[in-house]
């Protein structure tokens, strides 16, 4: 799969442009503040109906206008069919998005239908946050492989918003029925989630593994480790030991929802001993290893898209990368560098430069 051309409108710093992509490799340069990464997220939103940074709809228009609008042309691997996907936000209204023409009923039904990878300089929160972080990465990932994981997220976070309303507006009095009925509604979606977050870390980690391996050189061992309350306890069992806690801190205390992931370097927490420059190759490769396992997931190989990613790196690591991106198991790629040809001059492989302004 491939984005063939992109049309922006009143999109965050573009009044207007159009833009045809290389279906391998595009190189996307120009000075800080130009745009470099609204392009890339205007693509991840058409991908995933929502841009990468999370905020409201209306920080995607431009200011002081009233509507946003990105079109893209996609070519797909599958019998190299055309998908024409526009969004459309504007404002007071509800977002929609069209596919060929047709309006999507619940946005949901497009995530993962055109599975998207993107590395940002904050990602190394994901090493260096609190667990919500990590959670975000599975979900992210899961929910573009898998739609009964993202239904099942939806409904578990659902629940748990109305439990703890529940728990926090009791005035003295607990209505015990109304809490048992959420314990129930909840097992299901979060043992559905606890189950497939605990395979995929066992599915991740091979590709992980390989991935730091190449771009470090080897120089460290790496590793992940599931944590989550329900590898204890079945979920209903947890929930009625921690009722008496829950009722006094006014909270859902147990669940899928204080789920992390812990990583290692060397066998010490990476939190606390690695360097910054690890800590990013340590993430970088966690990116390109939810690449491969979105590509084996779906028909369709993801798209990667990389803002800044050079930042912290030594010129070694900077050279495996660039090289690991380069291979054949990767599609098309987007890069962004304020650099006008550090890229080109490492890549070996035909590519498409792109200046913005």
């Amino acid at each position: 799969m491939y984005l063939q051309t992109l049309k922006l409108t009143q999109f965050k710093n573009y009044a207007g442009r159009s833009f045809d992509f290389n279906a391998r490799f595009n190189v996307i340069t120009g000075n800080n503040g130009v745009g470099k990464t609204n392009l890339l997220d205007a693509v991840y939103v058409l991908c995933m109906t929502k841009s990468f940074f999370g905020g409201a709809d209306k920080n995607l228009m431009q200011k002081d206008t009233n509507f946003a609008r990105v079109a893209g042309t996609y070519r797909l691997e599958e019998g190299m069919k055309q998908l024409d996907v526009v969004a459309k936000i504007i404002k007071q209204k509800k977002k929609t998005f069209e596919i060929n023409g047709k309006v999507y009923d619940r946005l949901l039904e497009h995530v993962g239908r055109l599975p998207v990878v993107m590395i940002a300089p904050d990602d190394t929160l994901i090493a260096t946050g609190g667990s919500e972080e990590r959670r975000k990465f599975a979900d992210n990932t899961l929910s573009q492989k898998n739609p009964k994981y993202l239904e099942a997220l939806v409904r578990y976070n659902r629940l748990l918003k109305q439990r703890n309303a529940l728990l926090k507006g009791k005035s003295g009095w607990l209505d015990m029925s109304l809490l048992q009925s959420y314990n129930e509604y909840m097992v299901e979606p979060a043992e559905y989630i606890f189950a497939a977050r605990k395979a995929w870390t066992g599915e991740l980690t091979p590709l992980f593994n390989e991935y730091y391996g190449l771009i470090s050189g080897e120089r460290e061992a790496v590793r992940i480790e599931y944590k989550s309350p329900l590898l204890e306890d079945s979920f209903a069992l947890l929930l009625d030991k921690a009722l008496e806690k829950d009722k006094i801190l006014e909270r859902t205390t147990v669940g899928i929802h204080r789920d992390d992931f812990v990583f290692y370097m060397d066998d010490m927490p990476l939190k606390r001993f690695a360097s910054q420059g690890q800590r990013k190759s340590f993430v970088i490769a966690l990116k390109l290893a939810q690449y491969q396992f979105l590509a084996k997931a779906s028909p369709e190989r993801p798209i990667l898209l990389m803002d800044d990613i050079f930042d912290k790196l030594d010129s070694g690591r900077v050279a495996n990368l660039v090289e690991v991106i380069g291979q054949s198991a990767f599609g098309q790629v987007f890069i962004t560098d304020t650099h006008p040809t550090r890229v080109s001059e490492l890549l070996n492989i035909p590519h498409q430069v792109i200046t913005v302004w």
